[in-house]
């Protein structure tokens, strides 16, 4: 006979996790990871035992936060992918990344100083990501809609780059259309 932890959770535990962390996402991207576990599981509508059977600690939360960015990053990016042109798909991802990125720096320093191993524990779907930016990178090469000289380490560096520019200038949406259009520019051959 299997432990509990073989069980598979019942229909409300599974929609408390995913309301759980849809709050989670949310408060901590806009507000920061200083924001109380209680609070999170008071806006979610659940109680904090709840949270904490889910989530045991604040950092398994922010983990588990972080990897269903990701997760969702990816499938985003397939989509897009699947959806559009090589060059549309280039650009369009290069944004989503972008505008996803919001937060992730300060995640990770939490987590760091807690003593998670945020690289070991998001290893692959950051590299599920990076397999699908290095698809998109070459589909825009190929048809001529960004510099064949670009790779991918300069293609990462940017899209990190221009993620920490965004925090800079904040939700003001006329500024942050013009870095994109620069950094495109920039990207585009000659």
């Amino acid at each position: 006979m299997g432990g509990a932890q073989e069980r598979p959770l019942r229909a409300d535990a599974v929609r408390n996790r995913a309301r759980l962390l849809d709050v989670a996402t949310e408060v901590f991207t806009a507000r920061g990871v200083s924001v109380p576990t209680e609070e999170i599981a008071r806006i979610a509508g659940v109680g904090v035992g709840t949270l904490f059977r889910h989530f045991p600690t604040k950092e398994a939360l922010l983990e588990a936060v972080m990897v269903r960015r990701l997760e969702e990053m990816a499938a985003q990016t397939a989509q897009l992918a699947a959806d559009a042109g090589p060059a549309e798909a280039f650009f369009a991802c290069f944004r989503l990344v972008v505008d996803q990125s919001a937060g992730k720096n300060e995640f990770a320093q939490a987590l760091a100083a807690a003593g998670v191993n945020v690289h070991a524990s998001l290893q692959e779907p950051t590299m599920e990501i990076q397999t699908r930016l290095a698809d998109l990178l070459t589909g825009a090469q190929r048809a001529g809609a960004v510099r064949p000289e670009l790779g991918m380490p300069e293609f990462i560096a940017l899209l990190a780059g221009v993620g920490r520019a965004m925090e800079q200038l904040g939700a003001d949406p006329a500024p942050r259309e013009r870095i994109f259009e620069v950094v495109f520019d920039g990207l585009r051959p000659r």
